[in-house]
């Protein structure tokens, strides 16, 4: 993949907390100092206390292709603080969250997990955020047609 993996890296980060969160439920979670701090606490947080939600979503969108009650519990962490990210984090693209969690999944399952977890998230990408594609063509259709507009007097 040609980018440099860092134990730093704020997914990474995300997923060990969350994780510790689930095995320790009443410790305090303490985050990093870093520059994602953030991010990283607004995407545990949000994790955590928007799983059922998370949970519905996924089970909407992918009735066929995963049973959760019998998925591993890091391939679940994973792909619940993705489908978080593409829920509310509308500012990040959703090619990147996928690549990040991708990266940071390195860190943590197996390659074939890793393939899966990559057709799950492009799947469940498509169905939440159907409307980027859309609204991208249209900010460029928006574009051109200022640009005509300009040359007409």
């Amino acid at each position: 993949m040609g980018q440099k993996k860092s134990k730093n890296s704020p997914r990474i980060i995300i997923i060990q907390k969350i994780y510790n969160s689930l095995l320790n439920p009443n410790t305090e979670i303490i985050y990093p100092k870093s520059q994602y701090k953030k991010f990283i606490k607004d995407v545990v947080m949000g994790t955590l206390e928007r799983t059922e939600l998370i949970e519905e979503v996924i089970t909407k969108n992918l009735k066929e292709d995963i049973n959760l009650k019998r998925t591993d519990k890091l391939l679940k962490i994973i792909l619940f603080a993705a489908v978080f990210e593409l829920l509310f984090k509308h500012k990040n693209p959703k090619k990147v969250i996928i690549s990040e969690y991708l990266l940071a999944s390195e860190f943590f399952l197996e390659r074939a997990q890793i393939g899966y977890l990559n057709a799950i998230l492009d799947k469940l990408s498509n169905e939440i955020r159907k409307d980027e594609w859309i609204s991208k063509k249209n900010w460029t259709l928006a574009c051109v047609f200022n640009a005509i507009l300009a040359f007409i007097p």
